[in-house]
């Protein structure tokens, strides 16, 4: 039987971006960690049977993705690099940027992995990273006195999240709860979502978040994953409002 919708054709990926995939490829399989040399721009023509504009564009691309470091001068040359946490969470940034998410698909997916976050840190943190917590609780301890400081609470309390993903001994979970705690910082400050006024928010995440820390440190992983998950549902409730008020004033404005 014929199919009457087929399937569209994917975009032609260029030359240079091939030869940058088949590059990546050499490195796996080799195992090279970061820091290591690669071959020379003659030795890579000849490796994959490319011209040398299609060499230096695919180390291009590479070098724009974090993935090779290139350094001039005696010993220089192109080498093995690692993308930072910060580089990585920058790029996929600039893709959700344009996605216009909501808090809702923010809160959907917080939800799932910062219960489980929470839980797997009981009982395994160290005495100065339950100080380090209890810290940054302590600054947004009083209501705020200004839309500027509101907004500074907000992304501190933000940071308590960050900090908790960066204890994590899972990367991929780490990465998931650090780069959403990213993008409601950005959503926070783009949307002014600190405006109008919100104490309950504020007061509401401090409580549960101290009880956090508590059953951090006592190590009861079901009672860090309740709290974590009560605070997850209050919080989205509560910035759900904030956003239909904020939208509501940018309407009428």
């Amino acid at each position: 039987m014929t199919d009457t919708n087929p399937k569209p054709a994917l975009p032609r990926r260029s030359r240079p971006v091939q030869v940058a995939d088949q590059i990546k490829d050499w490195v796996v399989d080799r195992d090279l960690k970061q820091g290591a040399k690669l071959p020379n721009e003659a030795e890579m023509i000849a490796l994959f049977g490319v011209s040398k504009g299609t060499v230096r564009e695919a180390m291009r691309i590479l070098e724009a993705q974090g993935l090779i470091v290139t350094r001039t001068g005696p010993g220089g040359g192109s080498f093995v690099g690692e993308v930072s946490l910060e580089r990585a969470k920058s790029l996929l940034a600039n893709y959700f940027y344009f996605q216009d998410l909501s808090v809702s698909d923010i809160y959907q997916m917080r939800k799932v992995v910062e219960p489980e976050l929470a839980a797997s840190l009981a009982g395994v943190l160290t005495p100065d990273q339950i100080a380090d917590l209890r810290g940054l609780v302590q600054q947004y301890d009083r209501p705020a006195e200004s839309p500027e400081e509101e907004r500074d609470q907000h992304i501190d309390s933000l940071k308590f999240h960050a900090k908790l993903a960066e204890y994590s001994r899972n990367p991929l979970l780490a990465f998931m709860v650090s780069f959403m705690a990213r993008i409601l910082t950005d959503l926070t400050v783009y949307r002014r979502l600190y405006e109008p006024h919100n104490e309950e928010l504020r007061a509401r995440g401090q409580r549960h978040q101290l009880d956090l820390v508590e059953a951090l440190e006592a190590g009861d992983a079901a009672r860090a994953e309740a709290i974590m998950r009560s605070h997850m549902l209050g919080a989205e409730a509560l910035m759900q409002r904030q956003e239909a008020q904020v939208m509501r004033r940018f309407i009428a404005e």
